[in-house]
């Protein structure tokens, strides 16, 4: 297995009364074996991107790297690529196995190779004996198999993903997350996958790519897009939080003080290469889940009214009036005495206080 290199991809498509600019600049390093996931929202050049990688698009300029080889303007079939689309283009007129050894057909594997290996992706993808079914007798999920096999079975470099799960219903979706998953693990593949489904990306990658208007926003794994967004844009694509607007006041070590309508509040950057400035404006990033009941006086507390509550047994979702603005905030067991217009005083540790410029 080999690293995939990005190197500054830009491209862009003609339109009137200018180009229109679809990928600015992206560099990315891709590692063998890795689940990696292009995240955000629609229009952000995420399909592009990959489109470039499968060779479907070529980029206006930059250059892409399997390993040490040039791969930028090859053709897809001299890429040893594979793609599962998100309607996984399947041929409804042959069977299973035919779908799967299309790809094996086309490259003159002989027959008997052929069946061998059509055998051990089914196996793969554990539809072993449906070899000879149509595929409208196959429930969605597994058409979305046969799709990973008939990629798999070629024995790609990197298979590549676009938003594979999209067509299922919520069940089956979550089902198929731990297989592909499965799949991309045991068979040692590199993988891309692209999707808008931050939950989906969490759930699934080794590490992710925030995506926004062409550029890359943030790369690193689930948990440090989540805990420690660089940017407001990606605080709030990445699950639910609260965005608060401060005014710092200094900064000693990690920890940031800031100013806000509740009184001084303490946090860390979000992006630890930048710098704190006093009088400088801020947002502050917390997520609903992070807060506690606490007592008035302790450090980062706010009191207010409960406005509106969900109760969702083991926890509910509240909706807080306070000095800061409404915030959203997730109580974990709650007493069953809090109710709408309750005053409650909830705390926030510093270490999920994330501080971020603020344009």
């Amino acid at each position: 297995m080999e690293p995939l290199h990005l190197r500054a991809i830009c491209k862009s498509y003609p339109s009137q009364p200018q180009a229109v600019q679809v990928l600015n600049g992206i560099t990315l390093t891709i590692e063998p074996g890795e689940l990696f996931f292009l995240l955000g929202p629609s229009g952000c050049g995420k399909t592009t991107l990959l489109r470039c990688l499968a060779g479907l698009d070529f980029p206006t300029s930059g250059a892409i790297f399997f390993g040490e080889r040039d791969v930028t303007h090859l053709a897809p079939h001299l890429r040893e690529t594979a793609m599962v689309f998100q309607n996984y283009a399947l041929w409804p007129h042959l069977t299973v196995a035919e779908n799967i050894a299309f790809g094996l057909v086309e490259r003159k594997i002989p027959t008997a190779e052929r069946t061998q290996r059509v055998e051990q992706a089914l196996r793969s993808v554990r539809l072993e004996g449906l070899g000879n079914r149509a595929i409208d007798q196959l429930s969605g999920g597994q058409q979305q198999r046969v799709a990973l096999a008939r990629a798999l079975v070629v024995r790609p470099r990197c298979l590549l993903l676009d938003e594979p799960l999209s067509n299922l219903d919520a069940q089956l979706r979550i089902e198929m997350r731990r297989e592909i998953r499965r799949i991309v693990k045991e068979n040692g593949l590199t993988a891309v996958y692209v999707t808008h489904d931050q939950e989906e990306a969490l759930a699934m990658a080794d590490r992710m790519a925030i995506l926004s208007r062409g550029r890359v926003a943030q790369v690193g794994t689930p948990e440090e897009v989540y805990r420690r967004p660089v940017t407001s844009e990606v605080a709030r694509f990445i699950g639910e939080t609260n965005l608060l607007a401060v005014e710092i006041i200094g900064q000693d070590g990690a920890t940031v003080s800031v100013r806000s309508a509740a009184g001084v509040l303490t946090g860390i950057l979000g992006d630890p290469h930048q710098k704190a400035t006093a009088g400088q404006p801020a947002e502050l990033s917390i997520r609903p889940e992070a807060w506690r009941p606490a007592t008035v006086g302790e450090a980062n507390a706010v009191t207010g009214v409960v406005v509106e509550k969900i109760y969702l047994g083991q926890r509910a979702q509240l909706t807080l009036r306070t000095q800061l603005g409404l915030l959203r905030i997730v109580i974990i067991n709650p007493p069953g005495d809090l109710t709408t217009g309750h005053e409650l005083t909830v705390a926030v540790a510093s270490s999920d206080v994330v501080v971020l410029p603020r344009k």
